[in-house]
């Protein structure tokens, strides 16, 4: 069935980061960023193997010094997903990225410093066919922007971009994605529309410095989820002040929320009131966690819908909506399957009844 709310996909030019395609009609890609020490190796890889679990497409790592540098070979060789090297202030960390084999690299021309260096790093870039993101955030505007249009506005973040742009293209290097976050739902969606306007370079999207857990998530979907309605948007990024890990589980439900990948680990759960009589908030919870684990283990077994309902005023009629239901009651839940009451399971056996039931499924 064609999804009535999004709009025909913007047609990009494609880049690859390794083996993964960008752009065109490439599945749009879940990115992240570790927040590790990158000096710590074993914590470093850890981390990005996670997220590789989950679902991730992308990591970027920052690379603040030239220890971190020659560390990325280590790193690059115990994962799996593309490596995007992050790099800011100090063109040579670029250089020594690139020769430590990273997939992409991302770069904010406003603090690089002069032209020349940019220059530098594009060379090396092109050379190998690397990708570069050109990065801008409103908060690391050239100032010469900021005074021509009064502050970081839509228009200031665009032509920052563009202006690097043309320095990459007259070296002859269009390996390239661009990305123009504002740390508000306004100026972001503003400035995406306008540069999806102006080029055919993917564009990965995200809100900077969008906050902690609940309103990162609330003002990045909010942003996110307007463009990619609009067809913009080839990479996104939910960025919060908190793991990775949550970063991505986000991200994914966020494009799986509007049909733009595959189902995952699918439950749904009532907001609760005073009829509940058992904790449907750890109930659903933990099931979440469970299913993440045993899809993470069987990546090829079949996804039914699991919905988790506090009592008996919503919770039989969605059992014939969902391939799982279990229905509160006294401490206790009814437990359907495919629309049937199959038993009755006290609370404390809920989660491993619905897991057990998952395991089992099979798809018609």
């Amino acid at each position: 069935m064609h999804n009535q709310i999004l709009k025909k996909r913007r047609v990009t030019r494609q880049i690859k980061l390794g083996s993964l395609v960008v752009g065109g009609d490439a599945p749009i890609s879940v990115q992240t960023m570790t927040k590790t020490d990158t000096h710590d190796i074993t914590e470093t890889v850890n981390q990005i193997l996670d997220v590789e679990q989950l679902g991730c497409d992308i990591v970027r790592i920052a690379i603040p010094d030239e220890a971190a540098a020659r560390l990325l070979p280590g790193i690059r060789d115990q994962v799996h997903i593309p490596i995007v090297a992050d790099v800011h202030f100090d063109h040579k960390l670029a250089l020594m990225a690139l020769d430590a084999g990273v997939d992409g690299l991302r770069i904010n021309p406003g603090n690089i410093g002069d032209v020349h260096k940019v220059t530098e790093i594009v060379h090396a870039a092109a050379g190998r066919r690397v990708p570069i993101r050109i990065g801008v955030n409103s908060g690391s505007l050239e100032k010469d922007l900021v005074e021509k249009y009064g502050g970081a506005t839509a228009e200031a973040l665009v032509e920052s971009a563009i202006r690097h742009v043309r320095i990459l293209e007259d070296i002859g290097h269009r390996e390239i994605k661009l990305s123009v976050k504002a740390s508000d739902v306004e100026r972001t969606v503003a400035a995406y529309r306008m540069l999806a306007g102006m080029v055919d370079y993917p564009l990965h999207l995200g809100v900077t410095e969008a906050g902690t857990f609940l309103s990162g998530t609330v003002r990045s979907s909010a942003a996110l989820g307007i463009l990619l309605a609009e067809g913009i948007g080839d990479t996104i990024r939910v960025s919060l002040t908190d793991t990775p890990q949550q970063e991505t589980r986000v991200g994914m439900a966020l494009l799986r929320s509007l049909g733009l990948r595959e189902a995952g680990a699918s439950v749904i759960s009532c907001p609760t009131c005073g009829r509940t009589q058992i904790d449907v908030v750890g109930i659903a919870q933990n099931i979440e966690s469970e299913l993440e684990r045993y899809f993470r283990a069987n990546p090829k077994a079949p996804r039914p819908l699991v919905a988790v309902m506090g009592c008996v005023v919503n919770g039989p009629g969605e059992a014939q909506h969902a391939d799982i239901t279990v229905a509160g009651g006294k401490k206790a839940a009814a437990l359907y399957v495919r629309g049937k009451n199959i038993r009755t399971v006290p609370e404390s056996e809920i989660v491993n009844s619905v897991i057990q039931e998952v395991e089992r499924f099979r798809a018609d």
